[in-house]
């Protein structure tokens, strides 16, 4: 079985997201594949199989199965295109725990078409306040995840959060996030001891949720986005009606073969 791994969300060695991919040639156990995941211990492996002209795809943190994954889905979809299974002028469609994901191969760019997420303000949780270490200029909730605005970037990129007690919050993770750059639209961090990520790299899903938020504050819908991490990483968020559209490029790191 094929195991690449590939940088997401960057044309640089090294930095943005990186994501193991693993295809499979046939059915495999869950636990399996989470063993797998342990081992490699990348952020997400994705594994792949052909299923009636679409593509079953399933995301592992080294610690359990996610519902769903933007950097894995790019990894794997440049996987797909870069290494001749499809060519790059036909779509993706994946069927996944989160219903179908399509990815096309847009000006260059891993585009993927994810569900739109809105959040709802909320009051912001005590231990929310402790973990950031500050007060939010904004709190707002969705189905996942806390959405944080604070008050600079400068507070977002020296962000150091008490981890332990994000793990106690019962969501996803916490997003942070601000907008008075002159270089990005908006910069954002994401946390997620839930999902055994401390703090993720890049989060694709995350701006499914960041990319209708800023624009009800901007009144724009395309927008240039940097997660300051640190490796950090870049992203074209398109938002429409009822889908986020994230695009980002992709750097393949290594090639090889599972031998199990």
């Amino acid at each position: 079985m094929e195991l690449t791994i590939i940088n997401t969300f960057t044309d640089q060695p090294f930095n943005g997201n990186p994501a193991a991919v693993c295809l499979l040639t046939g059915e495999s156990e869950s636990e399996w594949m989470q063993r797998i995941a342990r081992e490699i211990n990348m952020p997400v492996t994705a594994f792949i199989q052909p299923h009636n002209g679409e593509w079953k795809l399933r995301w592992f943190t080294p610690s359990i199965e996610i519902q769903i994954c933007g950097h894995g889905t790019l990894a794997s979809s440049f996987f797909l295109w870069d290494k001749g299974y499809l060519p790059r002028n036909q779509p993706i469609v994946y069927q996944t725990k989160s219903g179908l994901l399509i990815a096309k191969f847009v000006e260059g760019m891993v585009q993927l078409e994810f569900p739109l997420l809105r959040e709802k303000e909320t009051a912001a949780p005590d231990l929310l306040i402790k973990a950031l270490g500050i007060v939010p200029a904004y709190v707002g909730q969705n189905k996942w995840d806390l959405l944080v605005e604070v008050q600079s970037e400068e507070i977002v990129r020296n962000l150091k959060p008490d981890i332990d007690s994000i793990a106690q919050l019962p969501v996803r993770g916490v997003i942070v996030s601000q907008s008075d750059n002159s270089e990005y639209d908006f910069v954002s961090r994401f946390f997620s001891p839930a999902q055994g990520l401390d703090e993720d790299q890049v989060t694709g899903s995350a701006h499914c949720c960041l990319g209708p938020y800023w624009k009800s504050k901007l009144d724009k819908s395309i927008f240039i986005a940097y997660q300051a991490s640190e490796r950090g990483g870049l992203l074209k968020v398109e938002v429409t009606e009822n889908t986020v559209k994230l695009s980002g490029h992709a750097v393949t790191i290594f090639e090889g073969n599972l031998t199990i």
